[in-house]
């Protein structure tokens, strides 16, 4: 294995404790003309530590603004957020570089993340730069082996990153992003950008460099069918709240909220007898405002199995039966027959 493969952080900080990421209580507002708009609004997250995490839910819902509080991209209104035990407000302003070395953030749009005036030598040279990895030629081997870790050819050094494809961009932000052999990867719909045959392969990539690196990655996707495959597991938020959280398979395979139910079922299955026999659920309306969420349960106005209690009293996280929870007032009743 290179050494671009091998993680240098000392045993104590990794193993000190099995969460890698602790969010308590995280609230995100935002002031505009026509009110306070509450993206995230309270949410509690446990990451563990080498686990691959996938957080979903339709636009709007706060899992982008979720990711970027989460490395400090973002200011909290409310709440904190710790990384490998640590405050991450705190560690974040006293050592910034050592932050640096152990979070790192891969953008959506990779061409945008980078200066077009820089070659892609550059462009993967300049962490190593500053945080100072080596000179000149250490580097430079160093950059071969990320290249060969993401599967790209050395011929992409001298090219400026326009010139290359979506997917090779993408391959390049993850080799810049694993630079500094950082413990926590996080993701902001990294996929969303390229085509469907490409996002197969960066997918498969995610996943292979997880597995050899023991990385913890979260990955804020749209798309359920990769989130089933990769991750092991699965954050579902709903205007700024958490509905269901859980083990990837267990959750998808028997989920306990009518809003994952919904997601779910929108998932097209290769099988076109399963595709042709199972039923879809539509939600009527649109998502509520994040100015003015209704009372109850956030997801009442759309839920085609809500009663009176959803309409006037918030859903708490509970244990539900495939060993996750679920803030739903339903979710320990009988399965809800809407799949």
């Amino acid at each position: 294995m290179p050494d671009a493969a091998v993680p240098e952080h000392p045993a104590s900080e990794s193993t000190a404790s099995a969460t890698a990421i602790a969010v308590e209580g995280l609230k995100v507002h935002f002031r505009t003309f026509a009110g306070r708009v509450r993206a995230v609004d309270g949410v509690d997250l446990n990451v563990k530590i080498g686990a691959f995490h996938g957080i979903v839910g339709e636009s709007g819902c706060g899992k982008t603004t979720l990711a970027r509080t989460i490395v400090g991209l973002q200011s909290p209104t409310a709440g904190q957020v710790r990384i490998l035990g640590r405050d991450r407000a705190k560690w974040q302003s006293q050592d910034r570089m050592s932050f640096a070395r152990t979070v790192q953030f891969i953008f959506q749009d990779p061409l945008g993340s980078m200066s077009r005036r820089q070659s892609v030598q550059q462009t993967m040279e300049e962490p190593l730069r500053i945080h100072g990895k080596g000179d000149a030629r250490e580097r430079r081997r160093k950059i071969k082996e990320l290249l060969d870790l993401v599967a790209l050819p050395v011929s992409v050094l001298d090219r400026l990153p326009r010139s290359l494809s979506g997917g090779q961009r993408q391959r390049v932000s993850i080799a810049r992003a694993l630079a500094l052999n950082p413990e926590v990867l996080i993701c902001d719909e990294p996929l969303s950008a390229l085509d469907v045959s490409v996002r197969a392969q960066i997918v498969n990539l995610f996943a292979r460099l997880q597995a050899q690196l023991n990385l913890t990655i979260i990955i804020v996707a749209h798309d359920l069918a990769i989130v089933r495959e990769v991750c092991s597991a699965v954050t579902v938020m709903y205007l700024g709240r958490v509905a269901e959280e859980g083990a990837a398979r267990p959750l998808f395979a028997d989920p306990a909220h009518p809003y994952s139910q919904a997601l779910l079922s929108a998932v097209p299955s290769p099988d076109p007898r399963i595709e042709e026999a199972r039923s879809r659920v539509l939600l009527e309306g649109d998502p509520p405002s994040p100015l003015d969420p209704p009372a109850g349960c956030r997801f009442s106005t759309r839920c085609p199995v809500a009663v009176c209690e959803c309409r006037s009293i918030e859903p708490t996280l509970r244990s539900v039966r495939h060993g996750g929870r679920a803030a739903c007032h339903l979710a320990d009743e009988s399965r809800h027959p809407i799949l």
